[in-house]
């Protein structure tokens, strides 16, 4: 038996003796915050009118904390806090790379903007059942899924976010709801449980659950098959969160029952954790097993697009189409982690003349604004490349589809309905409202110049430099699809007349009851903030595009993450 001696021996060798600095703090900040003021609104349940009062501080204090942690990053590289003092891989790790930081600070910024509308949105009953701490625990979840170092505490943070987001799918009780909830719940708790079973299996192979330290074993794996069996139990529940097909019937079941703020909130991140996710830990953790199975990948991002985009333009609900939109982008950002494995790795030689081609293709205009990105092709890897253009999409996706059904939502307020049938003459009531969603339409369609064509233009590249011309094929026929959608939407609500006066629904039929007469500031400010954010992405891509190629290229080769984690690290 080992005395007191040996254990003090022990904990000197595995626990972190220095004091953290105050910038350290700044990994968990985003986490932290979502429980406290989670936790300040939970005791001020009886005080529903002072939740809006302190959520929307407490959203903005998250989205400083998220630009102040990717700033931190940017300048500084990936960031590890362990939790009590336990030195990797003993402890759990939070560790936060671009990528990481990237994808939280974008989901902080349309929390922010999506509190700022469901002030003016939610009803004092619905306040009252815990929307607002609903969103901070759901928040939480979604920012720790983002900063975790470890595959254990990933499945956690999916509960986490789960449990907040079942609480804001049946806010209200009605039959919908419950129905949407029973389904959404349902083909959740599968791929939960799947995680789970995986994260198991891959603890008894490695002994340990901490990303770096599974990033640095698994090349003395190679060619073991328990390995790829573990890469397709993660693509198959990652893809099921992910909504990719053939598991994403869930989605356009569920996502059109609660109100248009709770839409837009899963909508634009709910489905990006699974991806996060995905990318994590396929294409970090098991680069091998990630090439054997680009070309399923492939396919599956080919039929999700399809599936999507076939099934907006059968749509003749609002909200129902905008759920098939939210499909077609999973499998745009699937065509990005396929690219690289399945056609193999491309030559400068062979890069530079897809950029040629390219260039001569989309006239002198296009030349000019690619030339401001070209950082991201020539002398990149297709792997590269391809994870660029799909983080740079997800990106975009998160903040469009988030825009669009908060921009839906107000439309159908105040239409009194949210069927195409029946909608018809906001351009001319509601000018600034019809010119905002033409941007987010333009947008989620990937035409120029908004911040959905980059990334296009990015994976579309990328498909033919890697022999995949029928997958950069798939992308563009999707795109033009979607911009019939998206041209249907706005002719039938927007240009057209408004038709005869039918039986109007009310607020409770199309998921908005609003706490009074909506504010018209807070109703458009959020949607002018995330306007903001596609034009500059879309006029001046390059700063958006240079940190989404740093956060490809530490997912390809992850040395910087293992050494914040075990070379240093706090």
């Amino acid at each position: 038996m080992a005395d007191s001696s040996d254990i003090a021996i022990l904990k000197a060798e595995a626990m972190v003796h220095g004091a953290f600095a105050p910038s350290d703090y700044l990994v968990i900040a985003p986490v932290a915050l979502c429980f406290l003021f989670g936790a300040v609104l939970l005791m001020l349940r009886k005080r529903v009118d002072w939740h809006p009062f302190i959520a929307i501080p407490g959203f903005a204090l998250l989205l400083a904390a998220d630009l102040l942690l990717l700033r931190k990053v940017a300048s500084s590289g990936p960031q590890t806090m362990m939790m009590g003092h336990w030195k990797p891989p003993f402890g759990i790790a939070f560790t936060v790379d671009m990528l990481g930081a990237l994808f939280v600070t974008t989901a902080g910024f349309v929390a922010f903007a999506a509190a700022i509308y469901a002030t003016g949105s939610m009803s004092r009953t619905e306040r009252r059942y815990g929307f607002f701490p609903f969103m901070f625990l759901m928040m939480g979840g979604v920012s720790g899924a983002f900063l975790t170092g470890d595959v254990f505490n990933l499945y956690v943070w999916f509960e986490v976010l789960l449990i907040g987001s079942f609480g804001l799918l049946v806010l209200g009780s009605k039959h919908e709801q419950l129905d949407g909830a029973t389904k959404y719940c349902f083909l959740n708790l599968v791929a939960t449980t799947l995680f789970l079973i995986t994260t198991g299996y891959l603890y008894g192979l490695f002994g340990t659950l901490n990303m770096a330290d599974i990033a640095d074993k698994a090349g003395r794996f190679e060619n073991d098959g328990a390995l790829l069996t573990i890469a397709v139990l993660y693509l198959v529940a990652f893809g099921m969160k992910a909504a990719a097909f053939p598991l994403n019937f869930w989605l356009p079941a569920s996502y059109h029952t609660p109100r248009f703020v709770v839409s837009a909130l899963f909508a634009g991140l709910l489905t990006k954790v699974g991806v996060y996710a995905l990318i994590r830990v396929l294409l970090m953790l098991f680069p091998q097993q990630h090439a054997d199975l680009a070309t399923l990948i492939a396919w599956v991002a080919t039929l999700t697009m399809l599936v999507g985009a076939f099934g907006a333009l059968a749509q003749s609900d609002l909200r129902r189409l905008l759920n098939y939109f939210v499909i077609a982008g999973i499998g745009t950002i699937f065509a990005g982690l396929a690219i690289g494995g399945a056609g193999g790795e491309a030559g400068s030689a062979m890069a530079r003349a897809a950029q040629a081609a390219t260039a001569g293709a989309t006239g002198a205009a296009a030349t000019g604004a690619a030339a401001a990105i070209t950082p991201l092709l020539p002398g990149s890897s297709g792997l590269v490349i391809g994870l660029s253009g799909a983080t740079f999409y997800a990106l975009h996706s998160i903040v469009v589809m988030t825009a669009l059904y908060l921009a839906a939502g107000m439309a159908a307020r105040i239409a009194g309905t949210a069927s195409l049938r029946s909608m018809g003459g906001l351009w001319r009531s509601q000018p600034a409202l019809a010119a905002l969603m033409l941007v987010f339409l333009f947008a989620v369609s990937g035409l120029p110049p908004f911040s959905g064509f980059w990334p296009k233009y990015i994976l579309v590249r990328g498909t033919f430099q890697a022999g995949l011309p029928w997958l950069g094929a798939a992308i563009l026929v999707t795109g033009f699809l979607m911009t019939i959608a998206s041209a249907r939407v706005f002719a039938l609500a927007f240009w057209r007349n408004a038709p005869e006066a039918e039986a109007a629904g009310s607020d409770e039929a199309f998921g908005f009851q609003p706490a009074g007469k909506p504010s018209p500031v807070l109703s458009m400010l959020p949607l002018i903030l995330l306007a903001l954010f596609v034009v500059a992405a879309g006029i001046a891509p390059q700063w958006l595009a240079d940190m989404t190629d740093t956060a490809a290229r530490g997912i390809v080769d992850p040395a910087a993450y293992v050494g914040s984690v075990f070379g240093g690290g706090s």
